[in-house]
């Protein structure tokens, strides 16, 4: 094997945020020494930098080498990738091809929001798109645009495939993520083969003709894309496609191990890399979707999944996207304009958050794998390191004037004694090492972080178990990185979004002192002063939970007014009493104004109630003076000012 640091270099790896923006330079080579005193607890990359295989005969060697350290009687863990197959009606009907539709150059509407993204520059993917003019959303596996102004469908299209509910938006066009097939492990054998298949089709749609330019259909799972301009980075997860043994009988376990090894062994090459089929132009291509060659995996040795991202502009003809892999179980995507990090901590992709972390015994570690994106093609591999502990997301990570800091927490919480605790390291990169320059840590002993906010050179870092610590970090100095403030309070805040000069609101859950959460919680924290962050104002709903807690994407804030907005739904009697039946759980759009140092509750949204999930709202956003709420059943136009409906526009 040969170390790889020419522009095929892999990239990616789950649930979170990928690709490009361009707000702080990228990681810089520091040839500075180590800070003084003990170094922090941090692994060496040196085993750990990635490598390119020499050849498809040595990429097959790895797989098989890889799998038969792992495999079980009942396989290998993780997400199983059945054969693609694609839906009918995919391939495109006469007349409607790429070259017909490109895209227009995008025309801005009225001031608007836009989908709350980590990075301002990094588009990510959501049920509903606006550019001002338009909202485009995704319901029932069909795209339909609304015209801001007339207040009406003006298109809609069928999407072919399985679940859809991801889209991006540029000029006339709109890129659809669909995943067909299910998303977890499933018994495969020999006698019972997959039942059914697992794909993800790129539908590409012309939005002015509300028809299908083409579609991409590849062997995986989808896991998360990010968009600058019109280049769109995709993220597909596949594993490979073998039919395992399951134990049977007596002394099955032993029997099907047996043959488990062996069907690796027999395994060849296409079994192991995802393949694509592609629609355009009245034509039909297939074949391999990545050359072993742009295949890359850690030095110390190949994983048997593979994460692999696709580059694909939205401007132009839809093709196989560039298509670049890494060898990886799971993990987070982090992304500037310049850099796109891979960051694996070995927890699997769908765990629960309250799963994230692992028993003490059990080596933690979190392995960083840093890219260059700043060119137009795939990504270049640039640098390695690794971390102690576990991520809780994408927003555990942020690079910020030449270095990048990470947060994590080891040991495990759910113990009568737990032994976990939580640390923000400091990263700099040195020739082809991400270093540790610095860290501090001991963050919320015996608890998990349950959110964690840069803002420039400051950290907002919240861990939970009983009571909600919000730590305040000065990481000014990156080689002595400190905490200088700490607020307990009860219940936690599982996301936090400034929402002005020294102002942080914190979204999550209210809880009684020994932990039990009590209902959605909305905090105000004044940060002006990082050695002492207070609460201002709380708004606390009863016996209910919000999307924003584990999707950033339902929460809006415009500054222009002050507005919040995220979804609720909760349970005003979820018991009977007096012989009275049970409440059924509520819906609405929570509407407050920041003023200052209070929280203004405006209002709530509702929509018509038909079938009462349909109704339920997932997003909002503002197009000039109104504000629009969605669901499943339509959207409605309500006036910012006063929230009086404007309009209701359902979908059928």
């Amino acid at each position: 094997m040969r170390r790889r640091t020419s522009a095929g270099a892999a990239v990616l790896i789950l649930l979170g945020a990928l690709l490009v923006s361009s707000a702080s330079p990228a990681l810089v080579d520091r040839a500075d020494g180590d800070p003084p005193g003990a170094p922090p607890p941090v692994v060496t990359a040196d085993d750990i930098a990635l490598v390119a295989f020499d050849s498809c005969d040595d990429a097959l060697a790895e797989f098989r080498r890889a799998a038969l350290d792992k495999v079980g009687p009942y396989g290998l863990p993780g997400l199983g990738t059945p054969p693609i197959a694609v839906a009918d009606g995919m391939a495109m009907s006469r007349g409607q091809t790429a070259r017909e539709s490109v895209a227009a150059a995008p025309r801005q509407g009225p001031g608007h929001s836009s989908t709350n993204s980590y990075e301002a520059d990094a588009d990510e993917p959501d049920l509903v798109k606006t550019d001002g003019r338009r909202i485009v959303t995704l319901v029932d596996r069909t795209l339909r645009v609304v015209d801001a102004t007339t207040e009406q469908v003006t298109g809609s299209v069928r999407i072919p495939g399985g679940h859809a509910n991801d889209l991006l938006l540029h000029g006339d066009r709109a890129l659809v993520f669909t995943q067909t097939g299910g998303f977890g492990p499933r018994p495969r054998s020999h006698s019972a083969p997959a039942d059914g298949p697992t794909g993800v089709t790129l539908v590409l749609v012309d939005l002015n003709a509300a028809r299908l330019v083409g579609s991409l259909t590849v062997d995986g799972s989808y896991l998360d894309a990010r968009q600058t301009g019109s280049r769109a980075r995709v993220v597909v997860r596949s594993a490979p496609r073998l039919d395992f043994e399951y134990p049977r009988g007596r002394d099955g376990a032993k029997r099907s191990l047996r043959e488990n090894r062996e069907i690796i062994r027999r395994s060849s090459l296409a079994d192991w890399l995802p393949r694509f089929e592609l629609h355009r132009d009245d034509t039909t291509r297939s074949g391999r979707l990545v050359d072993c060659a742009a295949i890359n995996h850690p030095a110390a040795g190949a994983g048997t999944n593979l994460l692999t991202v696709l580059t694909i502009d939205l401007a132009g003809d839809l093709d196989t996207g560039d298509s670049v892999s890494v060898t990886a179980d799971g993990g987070t995507v982090y992304g500037t304009g310049g850099s796109l990090y891979i960051a694996d901590d070995r927890v699997p992709v769908d765990a629960w958050p309250m799963a994230r972390t692992v028993p003490a015994e059990r080596e933690q570690r979190t392995m960083i794998h840093q890219f260059d994106t700043s060119g137009d093609g795939a990504p270049t591999y640039v640098a390695s390191g690794a971390v102690k502990g576990t991520l809780l997301n994408q927003y555990a990570l942020s690079e910020h004037e030449g270095y990048l800091r990470v947060a994590t927490t080891t040991g495990q919480t759910w113990r009568e004694r737990p032994g976990s605790q939580s640390a923000v390291t400091v990263l700099a990169r040195r020739g082809e090492r991400l270093a540790p320059v610095g860290q501090v840590d001991g963050l919320g002993k015996g608890e998990r972080i349950y959110a964690v906010r840069y803002l420039g050179d400051t950290a907002y870092v919240v861990t939970f178990r009983e009571t909600d610590p919000l730590y305040a970090l000065d990481l000014s100095d990156p080689r002595r990185p400190r905490t200088t403030g700490e607020l307990k309070i009860t219940g936690y805040s599982a996301y936090l979004h400034p929402v002005g000069e020294n102002r942080l609101l914190g979204v999550g859950q209210e809880a009684t002192e020994r932990g039990r959460t009590t209902g959605t919680q909305l905090s105000l924290f004044d940060t002006g002063d990082p050695a002492a962050p207070s609460r201002l104002a709380r708004h606390h709903v009863k016996n209910s939970h919000t999307e924003v807690e584990h999707d950033p994407h339902a929460f809006l804030h415009w500054p222009d007014t002050g507005h919040v907005v995220l979804p609720v739904t909760s349970w005003p009697r979820p018991a009977e009493r007096d012989g009275r039946p049970a409440e059924r759980p509520r819906n609405h759009a929570l509407v407050l104004r920041v003023e200052d140092d209070r929280l203004v509750e405006a209002g709530a949204i509702s929509h018509p109630d038909g079938k009462r999930w349909r109704a339920e709202i997932r997003r909002s956003l503002v197009i000039g003076d109104t504000l629009w709420t969605v669901s499943a059943a339509g959207v409605m136009a309500s006036d910012l000012d006063t929230l009086e409906q404007r309009a209701w526009v359902p979908f059928s």
